[in-house]
């Protein structure tokens, strides 16, 4: 294998991966953890409003 078929080998096996995550990203399946993570920021605000801190 010369180092130019090793290189193309390369680029294909990373464009794989990146397409990879990218249906792993976009698939349904993962939508409604991807929305419970996305809500986490305002659950930790909520949270300490309750509690009584974050006075900014």
């Amino acid at each position: 294998m010369s180092l130019n078929e090793l290189r193309a080998a390369v680029t294909l096996l990373s464009f794989l991966v990146f397409i990879g995550i990218v249906a792993w990203t976009l698939s349904r399946r993962r939508n409604e953890s991807f929305e419970e993570a996305a809500r986490l920021p305002f659950a930790a605000d909520e949270a300490a409003t309750r509690l009584g801190g974050r006075h900014e």
